[in-house]
């Protein structure tokens, strides 16, 4: 087959990254188109995977609209082109219209409920739309829900091994406490109308954590400077590698918060959004806390017994292991099914 993958996030690239290696492998060709997001791109490179360009990912929903604009004419050309025969992407609202119009395949992969005008925009064209069975509302006909989170396309224990060796150049060890906290920008489509922790907030937030071990900071937008010596330090591409070794999670952004939890950290999610991969984990597997209300937080990280957290926190997610599945082997059964020879 031909078939075009669309990357517009960083956790995109993490998302198709194995299911790429897996359809060349597979004598498939395979076009990757993407945005320039945060450090999307530079992912790719380091992943060695190559990619057509379509430009920096705006800020702001009219910037956005006429990018949206340019790249589906971009992705036209270069449809008529490479002549796919598949487009694989999350939320892909060019992808589904440009398959649409040439009268082909579109899967469209999305654990984001909030993004209602992105749903708006791909749902009346995907031939596919597949979701976490947790994912709250239902799409219709075209909906397709497996056991399983985005996550798990990339950390599921048959796709991700622990290297110790990030611990050294922080200068830790597996018994030492640390924390990785993580601020967004708050600019994305579904962040309208929603804050994150005000500067004071985040003051309070770093006061709490001193005490009990190292702090690294992983921030969308400028970090001000009195944050700067916790600045995160290592290749972002060991970001998993920190997670897993992490004594626990604080962190605005959903996706770190469910890759913590699929990797056995604790999080505390300071986020008001409602999804269905965040709420299972919170609430069945207890491996978050939610919340925004900055002392709600400070009392609920004082109240954790730091010394046995890690190891409560890693029997959940075995307990969540043993219900979910190979995200990247489902999808390559899938395309098997669906998709056509």
């Amino acid at each position: 087959m031909r078939i075009i993958i669309d990357i517009n996030h960083p956790a995109h690239v993490y998302f198709f990254k194995n299911i790429y290696r897996s359809l060349v492998n597979d004598g498939n060709e395979v076009m990757i188109v993407a945005g320039d997001k945060e450090i999307s791109i530079e992912l790719l490179n380091k992943f060695q995977i190559p990619y057509y360009l379509l430009g920096k990912v705006p800020k702001g929903i009219i910037s956005k609209l006429f990018y949206l604009i340019r790249t589906e004419l971009t992705l036209l050309f270069l449809s008529l082109k490479f002549k796919p025969d598949l487009f694989l992407s999350i939320a892909g609202i060019r992808d589904s219209h440009i398959a649409f119009l040439l009268r082909k395949k579109s899967f469209v992969f999305d654990d984001t409920e909030h993004s209602t005008k992105e749903i708006l925009l791909y749902k009346p064209f995907a031939t596919k739309i597949f979701t976490p069975d947790c994912f709250i509302d239902d799409l219709g006909p075209k909906q397709v829900r497996y056991a399983g989170y985005h996550e798990l396309a990339y950390l599921h224990p048959n796709r991700f091994t622990p290297n110790p060796e990030v611990l050294k150049e922080i200068g830790l060890t597996e018994n030492d406490k640390f924390f990785v906290v993580r601020f967004v920008s708050w600019q994305a489509t579904h962040d309208v109308g929603h804050k994150g922790l005000s500067i004071e907030d985040k003051r309070k937030l770093i006061e709490t954590l001193k005490p009990h071990g190292k702090i690294i900071i992983s921030s969308e937008k400028e970090l001000p400077a009195e944050f700067e010596e916790y600045r995160m330090r290592v290749d972002p591409t060991k970001m998993h590698d920190l997670l897993y070794y992490a004594t626990m999670y604080i962190g605005e952004g959903a996706t770190m918060a469910s890759e913590a939890a699929c990797l056995g950290t604790y999080s505390v999610f300071i986020n008001p959004l409602e999804m269905g991969s965040i709420n299972e984990q919170r609430d069945k597997y207890k491996l978050i806390y939610q919340s925004m209300e900055i002392d709600k937080i400070i009392k609920h990280i004082l109240s954790i017994n730091l010394s046995e957290i890690k190891s409560e926190s890693r029997k959940r997610t075995q307990q969540l292991l043993n219900n979910k599945i190979d995200v990247t082997d489902w999808m390559i059964d899938l395309i098997n099914t669906y998709a056509p020879r």
